[in-house]
């Protein structure tokens, strides 16, 4: 048995015994080093040096096929290349220099080789189909409905559903609600960002947030259901394409929601009055133990609610669809669920992507209502492009102040680009104007094609609610598209019969509930508005006083202010 073998009395010991005798090896070397010899000057002209192992044919051919086969195999973990390399170094030790050069020169030979092989392919597959692939219709999908009914935990579950937010956030958010003792509100946090909403569970400003199915771009619009934040809900309902009304399936809540005063009553008529075509109606919270996935309980709130939607003026053949789901589970969002064998019809976001494209033409005015406006290196402002086409460096008006601005950069979602077309949600940069000379409402147009600005405009009024009589000098708030502003009624122009739309002759002095009349109003301040005839989206608009909805209307003609 051989010294080395044996293990020593301690590793110290033995470290003093390697250094010793690598000292002996050494000294001799040192004595024979000649420190007079003279520099080394290389010759450029010399002829190449080719190693004695490369000449040999089996030591050529074998080293390229190691290394292939290492390429191949460890094509995902890079560090395992970088390992074979040093796995040689040691082996090519006694050969002198050749050892490493050997495992260089191979490395710098196939590594380049590959690695190019390797990026044409994703080069070729991934953007190829971009160029030719359309932009994806935009749309926006508004959340209404009363408090509580679901709006924004529907919202949120869609968002995990498509992979908008990823499960660690969602945990995360459900760890905080747990501690709060609101572990069922967990979801909506994805969409009710504020603090305020958060602690008290009800939103208050319109949440916004988007997703992708393979045909369509979906912005969902989280509006508040309680009824103080109904002007917010207005703004974000006057932004949106469809409409999705949430009710809840939960004993008595229902309705509460559907009586006087709830709010599924004024949102679904404040949504037709918005300009929302299409009504897709979730029956909630089918899940609950009150509920239980019932045929009967469903059937119950869609005979409910069917008449009242008619008399809103939604066709229930052609513009409603109902559907039944449970925001908190996820049920019949995404896949059809097995809960209700009763349902056929398509889940919630296959429904979505199935619809019918919208019709809209890019030729038209640039109509550019503004909904929010900020400070960030510039004046920042946020809104739905209305029709038109935008683009950088694009001159426009913005009305009713007649400022010429520029855009400097322009953000469809978040998403930066050269140019938008009508139906996409907006963030624009703009040059030449101070964020405090902006007000929402105010109007982005084009230069050639300005919209009309004014104060006084005749209308045609359907009173929904009041329980007095209105007369000439009646005051009200007008939200018209994004702006909000206060209105007199300063006379009526004639009554119009509700069954054969005929217009009265006389005068009237006064109008009450469920009359149809023309009315000249005046407002306190001017703003941007289209006759409906022109422009249907800037030309619809309701009164509100006391924090109730009292009529609705649209602009027949634009008068001049000194009339």
């Amino acid at each position: 048995m051989e010294a080395k073998d044996t293990a020593p009395d301690s590793w110290e010991q033995e470290d003093d015994v390697e250094e010793a005798t690598i000292d002996g090896q050494l000294e001799p070397a040192f004595t024979n080093l000649n420190v007079n010899a003279k520099p080394f000057v290389p010759n450029v002209n010399a002829a190449e040096f080719v190693p004695a192992f490369v000449v040999k044919t089996p030591a050529e051919s074998a080293a390229p096929v190691e290394n292939g086969d290492a390429e191949i195999t460890s094509e995902e973990p890079w560090d395992q290349k970088d390992a074979e390399p040093n796995e040689e170094e040691p082996g090519g030790v006694p050969c002198g220099d050749r050892g490493p050069t050997e495992s260089v020169v191979v490395v710098e030979e196939t590594a380049p080789e590959v690695t190019e092989e390797e990026e044409e392919v994703p080069v070729t597959k991934v953007p190829a189909p971009q160029p030719d692939s359309p932009k994806k219709e935009h749309i926006n999908v508004v959340f209404i409905g009363h408090v509580d009914a679901g709006k924004s935990t529907i919202g949120g579950q869609i968002m995990y559903l498509t992979g908008m937010v990823d499960k660690r956030t969602l945990e995360k958010y459900e760890r905080e609600a747990k501690e709060k003792n609101r572990e069922t509100w967990y979801l909506s946090w994805a969409l009710d960002t504020n603090q305020e909403e958060r602690d008290k569970g009800k939103t208050v400003e319109v949440g916004r947030a988007y997703f992708e199915t393979d045909k369509k771009h979906f912005t969902i619009l989280d509006a508040p259901g309680h009824k103080s934040f109904v002007p917010n809900m207005i703004g974000g309902a006057s932004q949106a394409d469809l409409a999705v009304l949430v009710i809840s399936a939960r004993k008595g809540e229902f309705e509460t929601g559907f009586e006087k005063g709830g709010q599924t009553r004024e949102h679904a008529m404040l949504a037709k009055t918005a300009g929302v075509k299409h009504l897709i109606v979730l029956v909630n919270k089918m899940d609950d133990p009150t509920v239980n996935w019932s045929l009967e309980r469903y059937e119950e709130c869609k005979e409910k609610l069917v008449p009242f939607l008619k008399k809103v003026g939604f066709n229930p053949r052609r513009d409603i669809h109902f559907m039944p789901c449970s925001g908190l589970t996820g049920a019949n969002l995404k896949e059809p669920t097995d809960m209700c064998p009763w349902y056929t019809g398509l889940p919630f976001i296959s429904h979505l992507d199935s619809l019918p494209s919208m019709n809209r033409s890019s030729d038209g005015p640039v109509r550019l209502p503004i909904v929010d406006k900020y400070k960030d290196m510039g004046t920042v402002i946020l809104g739905k492009l209305e029709s038109g086409s935008i683009s950088k460096a694009q001159q426009l008006v913005m009305m009713p102040n007649k400022h010429v601005v520029e855009v400097l950069s322009l953000l469809s979602d978040d998403v930066e680009t050269e140019d938008a077309g009508p139906g996409e949600n907006l963030k624009l940069r703009l040059k030449g104007i101070e964020e405090e000379e902006i007000l929402p409402g105010f109007i982005l147009c084009n230069a050639e094609n300005l919209c009309h600005s004014g104060r006084i405009f005749d209308a045609q009024i359907v009173i929904i609610e009041h329980k007095s009589i209105i007369c000439a000098g009646y005051n009200a708030v007008l939200h018209i598209h994004t702006c909000i502003e206060e209105v007199q009624i300063v006379a009526f122009i004639c009554l119009i019969d509700k069954k054969t739309g005929e217009k009265g002759k006389q005068r009237p002095r006064f109008v009450k509930q469920d009359q149809v009349c023309i009315a000249r109003l005046r407002t306190a301040g001017a703003i941007c508005l289209e006759t409906f005839k022109d422009f249907p989206q800037m030309g619809r608009f309701t009164l509100r006083d006391e924090g109730k909805t009292i009529a609705i209307g649209k602009v027949l003609k634009l008068a001049n202010d000194r009339e």
